[in-house]
């Protein structure tokens, strides 16, 4: 299935690592739910992907039907039962990821401060902008350099001259 480079999109970030077993079984879930999700009675032409074995992505392609207030609510469901069913917490929005060599970590915000301030996380270093809205912004903007993220904005002053 095509989707255009303007579906709006939803990232999830799991507070650890998934196994994966985990994984698979979340990907099936994910393909049933949207291959079953509605706004207002009609189908969204939507996808959901598990990526990285930590991101739980949802698509959907609003040239089909928009997603509404009570189709949002039924995703936000559905991950809240993933997130009890995986012993994981989906909605921390300040648990920040990023990449150590080829691993993908994730810390509080108050670890993250300190792994700035040790040296540990660098300009360099790449972060996970999760507040992005677009498959094209996915594509282009989600991992992206510290020194080039909202990360930097907020933590910036914390680096170490």
């Amino acid at each position: 299935m095509q989707f255009s480079k303007n579906s709006r999109i939803w990232i999830y970030q799991s507070g650890c690592e998934l196994t994966p077993a985990e994984t698979s079984q979340i990907q099936q879930q994910l393909d049933s739910f949207t291959q079953d999700w509605t706004a207002h009675n009609h189908q969204l032409k939507a996808t959901g992907i598990v990526h990285y074995n930590r991101f739980i992505i949802l698509v959907v392609d609003e040239s089909q039907a928009d997603a509404s207030g009570c189709s949002i609510d039924k995703s936000v469901r559905f991950l809240k039962e993933l997130e009890q069913k995986y012993n994981t917490n989906l909605f921390d929005r300040f648990d920040m990821a990023y990449r150590d060599g080829d691993r993908i970590l994730s810390a509080s915000r108050a670890k993250f401060e300190n792994l700035i301030k040790e040296g540990k996380i660098t300009p360099d270093t790449i972060v996970f902008n999760n507040t992005i809205q677009t498959l094209s912004e996915l594509e282009n903007k989600w991992e992206v350099p510290f020194k080039e993220s909202w990360h930097a904005q907020l933590f910036g002053s914390l680096m170490p001259a």
